[in-house]
């Protein structure tokens, strides 16, 4: 065999070779969008960032997409349809295509005119290619499991440990909105966990965690309504069970991740790290993570919208990396 020859199959099978697990969380300025890429290149994007700003989410999400070898998106699931989680997802079928559009049913939000424009633009663009997900229901997708935990109002129903938080914890009224209808995943890949429940309120992170704890601990928990935003989510009998050992938040300049939202994080057991994808300016130094735990450091007119990545190994390794500055930390799945 030539020596060339060699080079060549070895070229190829070097190639073939499957990948590592790959998170990204795009920064939509307070929005949400979470691509997740498998080892051998199927894809889901957990929501489309806001529309508007001359489609400058849709583009962020499909420079990244680019950036990680993909020429479509096999799923893009729409956790809820507020602009900040669905707003971007007509412009983004303009540049990519997308092979299925997953969401929790119709949205309950269709009184309000602004609702009713979100939802029927992304019905549009979803027509014929659209599912609604049940709670239970997994994922069709290679060495990865992604369950739904959470949809429609519903939350997943399995035996749990009995969860001692829940002792004296408060309880808030019902949520009448689209973010209690939060279709929310637990993505399993070996011994690595990662959560991303949307905007999911309190009274439905309370069923999912008393009397009894239903999601278990996981690795990576990426913060609730993008670090708590309002008081709205992050019940603490919730957020302590599942014991995170790194969370990130997808919090914007000024939304998200306010100081009552820090210390629940930082009295969270066994915590190791936070990551930001965004420095939450409304609060001060002691309430933000390192800067280099944070992709972006400015205010919305001056961001460049700075990326953070997730490369998750088989072993259940996984390190988090800075796409502002390359620093990365890696950390070992328990």
């Amino acid at each position: 065999m030539k020596l060339s020859t060699v080079f060549l199959l070895g070229a190829v099978l070097l190639s073939a070779q499957p990948r590592n697990l790959e998170i990204y969380w795009i920064d939509c300025e307070g929005g949400a969008a979470t691509l997740i890429v498998t080892r051998d290149g199927q894809s889901l994007l957990a929501d489309s960032g806001n529309p508007g700003s001359g489609d400058r989410d849709a583009k962020r999400i499909f420079e990244v997409a680019k950036k990680a070898g993909l020429k479509k998106l096999d799923y893009l699931w729409t956790t809820h349809y507020h602009s900040d989680h669905v707003g971007g997802a007509p412009a983004l079928a303009k540049l990519i295509p997308i092979e299925h559009y997953l969401d929790h049913g119709d949205s309950v939000e269709m009184d309000d005119s602004r609702g009713a424009q979100l939802f029927n633009a992304y019905k549009a663009v979803a027509d014929g290619k659209r599912r609604t997900l049940s709670v239970g229901e997994k994922l069709p997708l290679k060495d990865v499991e992604i369950t739904a935990v959470s949809s429609d109002g519903k939350v997943i129903n399995r035996s749990g440990a009995i969860n001692p938080f829940c002792r004296d914890a408060v309880r808030k009224p019902d949520d009448t909105t689209e973010n209690q209808r939060s279709a929310g995943f637990l993505l399993t890949f070996g011994r690595f966990k990662f959560l991303d429940l949307g905007d999911l309120t309190w009274d439905k992170e309370m069923e999912l965690a008393c009397p009894a704890n239903r999601i278990g601990t996981v690795s990576l928990f990426q913060a609730t309504h993008h670090g708590f935003y309002g008081d709205n989510s992050g019940a603490p009998a919730h957020v302590w069970a599942i014991k995170p050992q790194v969370v990130l938040v997808n919090n914007g300049p000024r939304k998200g991740l306010h100081s009552g939202a820090w210390d629940t994080i930082q009295k969270i057991a066994g915590l190791e790290d936070t990551w930001q994808v965004h420095l939450a300016l409304a609060t001060d130094k002691a309430h933000n993570t390192t800067d280099e735990r944070i992709a972006n450091l400015e205010a919305t007119d001056l961001c460049q919208g700075h990326y953070l990545k997730a490369t998750v190994t088989p072993e259940g390794k996984f390190t988090i990396t800075n796409g502002r500055t390359g620093y990365s930390r890696t950390y070992t799945a328990r």
